[in-house]
């Protein structure tokens, strides 16, 4: 029996073959090759962008390899032994601009490090970098750099990493100085979109392409959000902000971002535990870390624990006050009778 032709289809067809369509078809076509086009660009932009980053900036320390991952950090001065970890999407240098490393180096042995996946370190992807992995592999560095015991500074992420080390490496750490942490579980509405450049591979993407440019044009912001109520400090010229727009340097701190919440829910129910000096510092003003919610929170929930809070300040308040940085490591080397740091063997 002959089928009856399909009236419908036929008409759907020759539209589809109609000039009018065709351009339609044409139209998209180019969109989606420019938009690719423009991707490609960017990456390659961003690229030649990090590649003029390290090279006005090349590592300004010594490494130290760890089971595949080399650590990049800073020594200097002598007597009893520092250690600073910076925050998330900082490094090292964040020390250095803010002043705290040259003023604690004036009298004690300063070793300032890029934790693992900023600045030059390196941060392997068959690990998840919670603060105690961070606090494992930083612990190893220190006995092979010969330090013994140590007061240990961590600014906002980089406190839980100080932590997790008073936690389960005690014999390393003689004191901590923690400044503007975050060190419970609470609700976070920036972290989901932050946390994008980590997921596999349209983070990879994102990193690649979009994310150091959006960091360009939202820095500004973000930097005045954290320095409020203070202004945006001027030593912050000598941070090299182009370190942080890489994107593997991107990738890292969306990871973190990511991590953020559910670490500090797994360190919380130990504080109790920590039995050394611990001084707890913040800005009054901050609005990344809420003092009432973690600062204040956490000098109750650590025996002993001395908490300072600075009025007029915010969460890089270690750029307006590092003198009292300072000073609240020297007290607690002085509580903890630490003695000189021996010279470290070679790397």
């Amino acid at each position: 029996m002959t089928r009856k032709p399909n009236k419908k289809l036929a008409r759907m067809r020759a539209a589809a073959a109609t000039p009018a369509r065709r351009s339609f078809v044409a139209r998209h076509a180019r969109s989606l090759g420019a938009g690719a086009a423009a991707l490609v660009g960017s990456a390659v932009i961003n690229r030649i962008q990090a590649r003029r980053a390290e090279a006005k900036t090349p590592p300004a320390g010594a490494f130290v390899d760890i089971d595949g991952t080399r650590l990049h950090y800073v020594e200097r001065g002598q007597g009893p032994a520092v250690v600073l970890l910076h925050g998330n999407g900082m490094t090292l240098q964040d020390f250095e601009a803010s002043g705290v490393l040259g003023l604690a180096a004036e009298h004690h042995r300063v070793l300032a490090f890029d934790r693992p996946g900023f600045g030059y370190s390196s941060r392997p992807r068959s690990t998840l970098w919670t603060p105690t992995a961070q606090a494992d592999v930083i612990a190893r560095a220190l006995v092979q750099l010969g330090v013994e015991r140590a007061v240990v500074v961590g600014h906002s992420w980089g406190a839980m990493v100080a932590l997790a080390l008073a936690l389960n490496h005690p014999e390393i750490v003689g004191g901590l100085v923690l400044l503007s942490g975050y060190y419970y579980g609470t609700i976070r509405p920036d972290v989901l979109p932050a946390a994008l450049p980590a997921v596999p591979v349209v983070g990879d993407l994102m990193a690649m392409t979009l994310s150091p440019i959006a960091g360009l044009l939202t820095g500004p912001i973000a930097l005045k959000a954290s320095f409020a109520p203070a202004p945006v400090s001027d030593k912050m010229a000598d941070f090299p902000a182009g370190l942080a727009l890489r994107p593997s340097q991107i990738r890292a701190a969306a990871a973190e971002g990511a991590l953020m919440i559910p670490a500090a829910m797994a360190l919380a129910p130990r504080y109790p535990e920590l039995a050394l000096p611990v001084i707890i510092m913040a800005g009054e003003g901050d609005l990344v870390t809420f003092p009432r919610k973690h600062a204040e929170r956490l000098a109750r929930d650590i025996p002993g624990a001395e908490l300072r809070l600075v009025s007029g300040q915010g969460h890089f308040l270690h750029y307006g006050v590092p003198e009292r940085v300072t000073a609240s490591i020297a007290a607690l080397i002085l509580r903890a009778k630490m003695p000189a740091s021996r010279d470290a063997p070679t790397a």
